[in-house]
């Protein structure tokens, strides 16, 4: 697959695996040997950038904790020093919509030892603030993960949801490698921080690329089980699905036109946008995950984009995505 750099230096493919589904918010988690054996196939096919977190885990079977942590460095264990591992820290708990976040530096300290355990590894490629903590100030941050590089124990960092002041302050004392942001046909409102992302050299990883599946065109209406948590999202009302079928039928167009899947589309649309946009679509499927790889292979001129850009201007959408509520610790 093609490859791209993050930053200054962190060399990825040009679309990466999200691995949170396998474990935390899609329903029941996926069983730890399938899951495990699901991405390495995907190693096997060209993916060579996976994304996780502390917080992604569910409960299995037995009543067990199912860490997403350690299905992917389960995975990955013999063949890592050949891929770009991420995973994120921050988000002391999750409950529905609402989340803890703590992100003081003893925290910052317990969480990225037990994610080195969790992976099986002696240092993360990637680590990121999974969201801001309104206590911590981003400087702080920032001291704490440069400590972290001077010791080994990550090479790079980033943050998750980042906007325009705390990227500057705390790349003004550790050099931010990117920024992960929800970022799709649906959702554009963080274009307003490229010309940032370009003064800076930061690159973005687009998560919900795909919109939780919304733009694979396959989701007709709302009928997820009952720990999904697609359930509480407000794109899937009956209400915003009937809305955005102009949008679907755009891309189905699109998609036609390039021979491609509407999801293929959707990726290869922001990629061929930016040389520093790498998206994470997820999925426990094997025949999606190939299918999304081969989104990097479509080439589209800047004049394709920008006119890709117009006909989504045009197109009234749903306003589908609201702000996660935060709790101050």
């Amino acid at each position: 697959m093609e490859t791209r750099t993050l930053g200054k230096n962190l060399n990825v493919t040009a679309i990466g695996l999200g691995c949170m589904g396998f474990s935390h918010g899609y329903g029941k988690p996926t069983d730890v040997d399938e899951a495990a054996k699901t991405i390495r196939a995907a190693y096997d096919m060209g993916y060579r950038f996976f994304d996780t977190a502390e917080i992604y885990q569910g409960t299995n079977p037995d009543g067990s904790t199912n860490y997403n942590e350690e299905l992917v460095g389960k995975a990955l264990h013999d063949v890592r020093d050949q891929v770009v591992i991420a995973t994120k820290f921050g988000i002391a708990a999750h409950e529905g919509t609402k989340i803890k976040v703590d992100s003081s530096p003893e925290m910052i300290r317990k969480s990225v030892d037990g994610s080195l355990k969790r992976l099986d590894t002696d240092h993360i490629d990637l680590y990121y603030q999974h969201r801001i903590d309104p206590n911590v100030e981003p400087e702080t941050v920032a001291m704490v993960m440069k400590e972290l590089i001077d010791e080994g124990k990550i090479t790079h960092w980033g943050i998750s949801e980042a906007n325009e002041e705390y990227l500057r302050r705390a790349n003004a004392v550790c050099k931010v490698t990117a920024v992960q942001n929800r970022y799709s046909m649906m959702y554009r409102e963080y274009e307003d921080l490229f010309p940032v992302l370009e003064e800076l050299n930061i690159g973005l990883v687009a998560f919900s690329p795909l919109a939780n599946g919304l733009l694979t065109g396959q989701i007709k209406q709302s009928s997820f089980s009952d720990n999904d948590l697609r359930n509480k999202m407000p794109q899937f009302t009956p209400e915003a699905l009937k809305k955005n079928e102009e949008l679907l039928e755009l891309l189905g167009k699109i998609a036609t036109d390039h021979d491609a899947t509407p999801a293929q589309i959707s990726l290869a649309w922001m990629i061929n946008k930016k040389p520093y946009i790498v998206p994470i679509p997820g999925s426990r499927h094997l025949n999606r995950i190939e299918d999304n790889l081969k989104a990097a292979q479509i080439k589209m001129t800047a004049d394709e984009v920008a006119q890709i850009d117009e006909a989504l201007d045009a197109v009234p959408m749903s306003d589908v995505f609201g702000g996660t509520k935060i709790e101050k610790k």
